[in-house]
Parts: structure tokens; C-alpha cells; sequence
């Protein structure tokens, strides 16, 4: 079963529904969107802040995760900021970091009569073959300790080599946890801090707030202020 974490949490927009017009027309040059048996584009995962496609790197012919924002979250960063803060978060290099293969913006149509068009952000990803650590613990309710201990480890690694290099990942859960080949994988690194960086004020003004409340430290549920490193991994056990 192959399993992709689920977005970053982003609290106050609805889901994303539809594919946005023009986006497969954009990235035909590099990406082609896998379809299903309905003829639908094959998603990976929705949240409030992106949809992620099954696509095809044509380039290097393998499966990627196409990570698309939605156009009025990428309105409200800007793209260009939102795109310099993800290069930050590539430079990771650690083997229980999911790594980004690449990024950058499209303009894509919008609906309407007049044939508007909007600007979006998207990044690409490994595709991996495995499941979250939420899929695991759903099944299994519990683990063994050996099991718990080891992923704990590798988990606490790639968050420890992140905090050294000055990025801080932002929504730690279950569901952004890979487990590959008995390893696991951080997912999604940095994309929300990303976000945070490039538009946090404007975002607040909005009433939006970034990451999964459950798993959030109290400074950062209650507003007051952004978080020091360590606050990260407060509330990321099982």
C-alpha cells in the first residue's frame, strides 16, 4: 500500500476539491499527473494548505508526490518568499529527512468568464512505498517497544540535525511520519515553518493559524509568539 503523509494542517480554509484548471497544462513540460481508473487525478493526500497528486517525472521516469498549494494561500505568502524559504528547508540533507526534489510557481486559470489566472507554489517530493506511522498505529493501536524506541530515535535524529541547521518543522504527527523499508522518514520539513516565514503576519490578519493544534506546544496554540526549537518535539510522542 502506498502512502504519502498527509499536508501540513492549516486551520480556516475548506478542502480543495478539484484539480485548478490549467495546472496539468503548466507542468507538462516536467510532471504528468497520474489518473486513476475513473480517469481522475490520483491524490496522495488534502489538507487545508495543498493537495498532492501521484505524478510522473518525465525527465527522470520515475513516481514524485506533486505537492500543490492552493492559490489563495500562495496569494496571501507570495510566491517568491514562500519559494525562498522552501530552498532553505532542500539544503536538508539527513537519512530520515524525506528530501525535496524540487520546487517553483505556476500560473494557472482560473474559473470564470474572463479566463483570470492565478499564481501557485508546488514542490515535489519522493513517492514512497510504505505507510504513516498513523496508518501503522490505527492498525496496531500499539506498538512494540522495540518499534517505538526506534522510530522515536530516528524521528528525534533528523529533528535534532534540523534544529543545529536553524529549521524548525511545525506540525510533528503521526501523519507526517513515513515508515519505509523499516526506517522512518520525516515528511514535509520545514513547508510550514515555510509558510509561517513568508506570510506569518499577513496569515494572522486572516484569522489562519499553521499546524495541527493536538500536537502543537502551548506558545504556539495560544498565540503568544513563535516557539524556540525544542518546543517542537513537545508534544510529538506516541
Amino acid at each position: 500500500m502506498a502512502r504519502l503523509a498527509a499536508p501540513c494542517a492549516l486551520q480556516h480554509l475548506g478542502p480543495m476539491t478539484a484539480v485548478p484548471p490549467g495546472l496539468a497544462a503548466a507542468l507538462q513540460d516536467r510532471y504528468r499527473l497520474e489518473m486513476d481508473a475513473q480517469g481522475r487525478p490520483s491524490l496522495l493526500g488534502q489538507g487545508g494548505m495543498a493537495t498532492v497528486y501521484l505524478a510522473h517525472d518525465l525527465k527522470h521516469d520515475r513516481k514524485v508526490a506533486l505537492k500543490v498549494l492552493r492559490p489563495q494561500l500562495a496569494a496571501i505568502l507570495g510566491a517568491e518568499r514562500f519559494l525562498a524559504e522552501i530552498r532553505t528547508t532542500a539544503n536538508l540533507q539527513h537519512p530520515h529527512i524525506l528530501p525535496l526534489h524540487d520546487s517553483g510557481e505556476v500560473r494557472i486559470a482560473a474559473p470564470g468568464p474572463e479566463g483570470e489566472s492565478s499564481r501557485t507554489v508546488f514542490y515535489v517530493m519522493p513517492f514512497v512505498e510504505g505507510e504513516s506511522l498513523r496508518d501503522r498505529l490505527s492498525r496496531e493501536k500499539q506498538l512494540p517497544v522495540e518499534d517505538a524506541v526506534r522510530i522515536a530515535h530516528e524521528v528525534a535524529s533528523a529533528l535534532d540535525y534540523a534544529h543545529r541547521h536553524g529549521v524548525i518543522h511545525r506540525d510533528i504527527k503521526p501523519e507526517n511520519i513515513l515508515l519505509h523499508d523499516g526506517q522512518a522518514l520525516v515528511a514535509d520539513f520545514g513547508i510550514a515553518l515555510a509558510a509561517s516565514s513568508a506570510g506569518g503576519s499577513r496569515m494572522t490578519e486572516t484569522g489562519m493559524s499553521l499546524g495541527t493544534p493536538a500536537y502543537m506546544s502551548r506558545s504556539r496554540r495560544w498565540g503568544s509568539g513563535r516557539s524556540p526549537p525544542g518546543a517542537t518535539c513537545t508534544r510529538w510522542g506516541w
